[in-house]
């Protein structure tokens, strides 16, 4: 038996998590270009005052939305990680 609710609940979530990919991916499509830039102006991979203003920013977001901050810190260095991980890899088949 069906629980309307529920599969209204869980057609919002999936809609949620489509969104969440697409934005990802615009975001990645965006690092990309950098991760190029910084190849090409010999610029490091990583930017450790950028990803702690971006880590401090985002925390004060979370918890603003009422999200773990902990989370949240997670998540966006699970990103951060792989963007430095395409970075050295653009890096090197450039440089």
């Amino acid at each position: 038996m069906a629980d309307a609710q529920l599969d209204e609940y869980r057609q919002s979530i999936d809609n949620i998590d489509a969104a969440l990919i697409f934005m990802l991916a615009e975001r990645f499509k965006v690092t990309q270009a950098v991760g190029r830039y910084k190849a090409t102006h010999a610029l490091p991979p990583a930017d450790p005052s950028r990803e702690a203003a971006q880590i401090a920013r985002l925390r004060q977001l979370a918890q603003s939305a009422k999200l773990d901050p902990d989370f949240s810190e997670k998540f966006l260095r699970f990103i951060i990680d792989e963007v430095i991980r395409h970075h050295e890899h653009v890096r090197d088949t450039v440089g």
